[in-house]
């Protein structure tokens, strides 16, 4: 079973960039679909970014586009995501985990497993 666990998160003001990552144990990291949600207290898991095995496919929430960037390295097993011009209400923990299911309209419900997750906190 692939192990994950994230690291990168912390206190960023707002219009601040954190940048994530992923680590991922095994060998067949490159045949996993990828991603990113987050959880904000009391509210529902929400998806941020997806990550097709290969790379050559990625997706991202409504409320993340063009501001987030997933990307990965299949030879370092590693998985990154790039946040710039963060807003309050990107604060949450975020998790990166492998998605049983890849498609346009991902949720976090197609997460199979993920690691312990790392808080972000965006505040002045």
């Amino acid at each position: 079973q692939m192990m994950l666990s994230e690291s990168g998160g912390g206190l960023v003001q707002p219009g601040g960039s954190l940048r994530l990552s992923c680590t991922a144990s095994g060998r067949t990291f490159h045949s996993y679909n990828m991603g990113w949600f987050r959880q904000a207290p009391g509210k529902e898991r929400e998806f941020v970014a997806g990550i097709s095995g290969s790379g050559a496919r990625i997706h991202y929430a409504d409320s993340v586009k063009g501001r987030f960037t997933i990307s990965r390295d299949n030879y370092k097993n590693t998985m990154n995501l790039q946040m710039n011009n963060l807003k309050v209400e990107d604060t949450a923990v975020y998790y990166c985990g492998w998605l049983r299911n890849y498609y346009s309209e991902m949720t976090a419900s197609d997460f199979a497993s993920w690691g312990q997750g790392t808080q972000v906190t965006v505040s002045s």
